[in-house]
């Protein structure tokens, strides 16, 4: 029987198992009635599949599968002159949730997830594309996403946004199966109650501040690590399968072909490659809680090297921050700088090799676009263009400023000086005043 056969019978052997009662008895009579006939191996796959399970792994077929493959008995049965039987009877397994360390809703299985969702089975399967037909299309018009190339200096970023149902989808699985998984303490991204300013905060009058960027954020948090996250959160292999399936894509290869080269290939190279591979789609709602869940095991291993060196850390989406005393970080930051790239390099991912930056208190020292020497403010010259597009908006009327062309420039001054106030509420208050001179009526 080929390596494929035997993965089948497996497969077929861990469903029925998980079928039934889990006891010697109805062990047997389920792994007997898959064949057809009795087997002195079968009876021994099941003495070994209750000595390693007490417990029936509800959530986990697929690796009881792979528990069976590896087992002594299935090899025996491999190796003997009779060829392996062929499955007589295939029984689906049920799944069912075994534990669940965070609030999280129950979901047994694809039936459970679908509800849910609110859509049917079909629906699911064709939304989730686990088997990527969507990637392998001549056109991308039959993804579930609309795909936007915004070319910059460094390098080309690829927006990839849900259309509308996908979105939807999105929407209530970050809302009631991610929301309830709590993130790192020093992650301040995209987490509710903690902003850009808390994290800047934390950094306010450090005589040293390094900051580092992750290069290709969302497209290096992979399907496996997500699918990871899922299965810790104690969602069973099925759903788990499919919810990772929903919320990662690969990037059709008619969308890649037409990426705009940037000044690196090498790096332009590297994002290709990440991208023909299911990753996090920049532009789904879901994208950040997951990035923040995969990134845990990297956040808890730089905040203690940040502690080890008297120093303290924080991260706003793919920005690290590291910041503290000369002292603590031994009169210069190259050892704690090579450091952290070896630790992000073993988790996976990639240091910028063109954002790092070292700023002493004599510097103006920034963290996500925030001054911090002194206190938290924005820069000067943002603050002084907030200004002037007001002062211009008294003189002249709103729509002679607008140079930037926004739907709604009453809603985006109110949004700036809403940025600057929270940062400096006495530069707020002045930018607020200006605002209300100004006749919004012309």
């Amino acid at each position: 029987m080929t390596s494929n056969n035997a993965q089948r019978l497996a497969t077929t052997l861990a469903d029925a198992a998980l079928a039934g009662d889990w006891d010697a008895d109805h062990l047997r009579l389920s792994l007997f009635r898959v064949v057809g006939r009795r087997r002195a191996w079968l009876r021994d796959l099941a003495a070994e599949l209750l000595e390693a399970h007490p417990r029936p792994p509800a959530d986990r077929p697929r690796e009881l599968a792979m528990f069976i493959l590896a087992s002594a008995a299935f090899e025996r049965a491999r190796v003997a002159p009779r060829p392996l039987p062929v499955p007589k009877l295939v029984l689906p397994a049920p799944t069912s949730t075994v534990h669940r360390p965070f609030r999280t809703p129950r979901i047994d299985d694809a039936g459970a997830l679908a509800d849910l969702l609110g859509i049917t089975i079909a629906e699911l399967d064709a939304h989730a594309d686990t088997r990527l037909r969507a990637r392998r299309a001549r056109s991308a018009g039959i993804a579930h996403y609309r795909y936007e190339w915004v070319k910059r200096s460094a390098g080309a970023r690829l927006l990839e946004v849900p259309k509308p149902r996908m979105r939807t989808c999105h929407r209530q699985i970050l809302d009631e199966v991610l929301a309830p998984i709590p993130v790192h303490p020093a992650c301040h991204g995209f987490v509710l109650g903690r902003s850009a300013i808390t994290g800047a905060r934390e950094h306010v009058g450090a005589q040293l501040v390094v900051t580092l960027d992750l290069e290709h954020f969302f497209a290096s948090v992979t399907a496996a690590r997500v699918w990871g996250v899922l299965r810790a959160a104690g969602y069973p292999e099925p759903v788990a399968h499919l919810l990772t399936g929903l919320t990662t894509h690969a990037t059709p290869v008619a969308v890649l072909t037409t990426m705009p080269a940037g000044r690196d290939p090498s790096r332009d190279f590297r994002l290709r490659r990440r991208l023909a591979a299911p990753h996090l789609p920049q532009g789904a709602s879901t994208s950040p809680q997951l990035a923040n869940l995969v990134l845990f095991p990297l956040d808890r291993r730089l905040a203690a090297l940040a502690e080890s060196a008297g120093a303290t850390y924080t991260r706003y989406a793919d920005d690290l921050t590291f910041s503290g005393t000369r002292h603590a970080l031994r009169g210069n930051a190259s050892g704690l700088i090579a450091a952290v790239g070896r630790i992000v390099r073993e988790e996976a991912f990639r240091v910028h090799p063109d954002k790092t930056r070292v700023r002493h208190a004599h510097e103006r020292q920034s963290v996500t676009g925030i001054v911090v020497n002194q206190r938290t403010n924005v820069a000067r010259s943002e603050y002084d263009q907030v200004k002037a597009v007001l002062h211009e908006a008294r003189q002249r009327g709103p729509g002679a400023a607008n140079r930037t062309g926004q739907p709604d420039f009453r809603a985006h001054l109110l949004g700036r000086i809403s940025w600057i106030a929270s940062t400096n509420s006495d530069r707020g208050a002045r930018l607020r005043a200006s605002f209300e001179a100004v006749d919004w009526s012309v």
